[in-house]
């Protein structure tokens, strides 16, 4: 009952919320807003709580945050920025964009601050650019926060637009409730520390303790070395190019059986088996992993009969509790797959419900293929049904929060003799749904301290690298004091030098006022 009270007070809260937006903000005029964003506020409990959190569940600073967010989105015309409504050259610059993930998940969405000039022209643009950027997020990733980094690097004043900033800061203040996990300034020039501290007072209260400085040596606290580029010490090969919009990696997992080889490369290759051409179009394909066969399957579960097999593995596969309504399918669980160390915590089970009339094709897609494994990844489920679907860890690789899952479907109305291979090149994109699932890392129970050398060594590891990043906290922090030493000092010598150069003077008048005074 305890758990129940909160929850129902909540949905009192929205309900408030949407009886005081219809009584004291539609009654002058059905046309203030967007009727699409106000459709979406009437259906969206997720929205409406997004905004009473982010507002400390008081419904009349909710109100006051949705009516200046609606606005802003009519203003803007935020439901129909696209691609084709902002200038190309913003796209090419490469000065906004999305790519990789922090340490607990989040999307990364990058600001290359140096690529920024001031220009009043092109201020409204630039403002819808950004808003492309979320609302493309949004729409993919509903109710999931974002990571801002400010990469400052070789940036300097002439980079700095107080007015786009604070634009930047309103966007996750204001506009997009929920949506900031932090804010990241990376390598930012001590000359610009009065900036930020006036992008401080923007921020407020509520989001104060998510504006996170770094230097380059620190922003591996927030961001693993693989989605940091070089020029931050990261290892990530990625480099902006437009076109296509760069977007989540998502490749084929492995199968029972090996890597599934896409449609393109199928058509490609021509029956050509182990090559090297194989080799290295594989490499370079959407495919990553090593294209030779491999039976994943444990000796207890081994059978001649597939079908068989797979029902024996499902069986030992936690069912999942949540479920997402889509168009053409229900997939269960709705938002994430939980792994976790143990034996039984390495599988985990994905349902697809088939809601639509005709069989709906699926595929299963990942951005990190080489961990995972899925049966089946590519299929169909005739209406009404539903298909089991067994992703597991391969070996000994460790899933991670910034790993995904995507689950693609496409109705097929005239299914006949129709593979599926020749269905996913001739569908439309317009007619194949996507939803995303996110990995979650159960905390489990850490096994009693075992003598083998190995658990030492990797303990010890752990333990270097640890104090590694704490002796790199301290010597940067010694770094930023010495700095502020060395201006104190440098500021104490010109104070000296001024009041040398006024006593001088006072001491010169003070001769030539004794000297007037002198009887002639």
């Amino acid at each position: 009952m305890a758990e129940q009270e909160p929850q129902q007070d909540l949905e009192k809260k929205i309900e408030e919320t949407r009886q005081r937006f219809k009584n004291e903000l539609l009654q002058d005029s059905t046309e203030k807003y967007d009727s699409r964003d106000v459709g979406r506020l009437e259906q969206d409990d997720a929205l409406v709580e997004a905004y009473l959190t982010w507002r400390l569940y008081v419904v009349d600073d909710a109100l006051k945050m949705i009516d200046e967010s609606l606005l802003w989105r009519k203003e803007f015309g935020i439901n129909d920025v696209s691609e084709s409504t902002v200038p190309r050259w913003m796209f090419e610059s490469g000065a906004v964009y999305l790519h990789g993930y922090d340490k607990e998940g989040n999307k990364l969405f990058w600001f290359k601050v140096k690529l920024h000039v001031k220009d009043a022209k092109s201020v409204v643009d630039k403002k819808k650019y950004i808003a492309f950027w979320l609302e493309r997020y949004a729409k993919k990733e509903p109710g999931m926060p974002l990571t801002v980094v400010f990469d400052m690097t070789d940036s300097g004043i002439s980079n700095i637009d107080m007015d786009f900033v604070k634009y930047v800061v309103n966007c996750f203040k204001v506009y997009y409730p929920k949506f900031l996990s932090k804010m990241i300034i990376v390598d930012m020039p001590w000359i610009m520390n009065a900036a930020w501290r006036i992008v401080k007072s923007w921020l407020g209260p509520e989001a104060i303790a998510k504006l996170k400085f770094a230097s380059k040596a620190e922003v591996q606290t927030f961001i693993d070395p693989e989605y940091l580029p070089p020029h931050l010490g990261g290892t990530d090969p990625f480099k902006y190019n437009y076109p296509p919009l760069p977007d989540d990696d998502f490749q084929t997992p492995l199968c029972e059986n090996g890597p599934i080889v896409s449609e393109d490369d199928a058509e490609s290759k021509e029956g050509e088996m182990e090559s090297r051409d194989t080799l290295e179009s594989s490499y370079n394909s959407e495919i990553v992993a090593k294209p030779k066969k491999v039976n994943f399957l444990e000796d207890s579960l081994r059978s001649d009969d597939g079908e068989r097999d797979t029902s024996v593995k499902a069986k030992g596969v936690r069912k999942p509790q949540t479920t997402f309504k889509g168009l053409l399918l229900d997939v269960s669980p709705a938002e994430e797959l939980s792994f976790g160390s143990g034996e039984n915590e390495k599988k985990c089970l994905i349902v697809l419900s088939n809601v639509a009339k005709n069989q709906v094709a699926f595929k299963v897609r990942t951005t990190a293929p080489e961990k995972y494994r899925v049966k089946p990844s590519s299929s169909s489920c005739e209406p009404g049904a539903s298909v089991d679907i067994v992703v597991s860890l391969h070996g000994g690789s460790q899933a991670s929060p910034q790993d995904r899952f995507l689950i693609m479907a496409a109705e097929m109305e005239n299914v006949g003799s129709q593979e599926l291979a020749q269905f996913w090149k001739e569908v439309p994109k317009t007619k194949i749904t996507e939803h995303r699932l996110r990995c979650h890392i159960l905390d489990s129970v850490k096994p009693a301290a075992s003598p083998r050398r190995d658990s030492l060594q990797e303990t010890s590891t752990n333990g270097q690298q640890e104090l590694s990043t704490a002796l790199m906290r301290v010597m940067a922090c010694n770094s930023r004091l010495e700095q502020k030493v060395n201006s104190c000092l440098w500021v104490q010598k010109v104070l000296t030098g001024l009041v040398l150069v006024l006593l001088v003077l006072n001491l010169q008048c003070l001769y030539l006022l004794g000297t007037a005074q002198r009887p002639s």
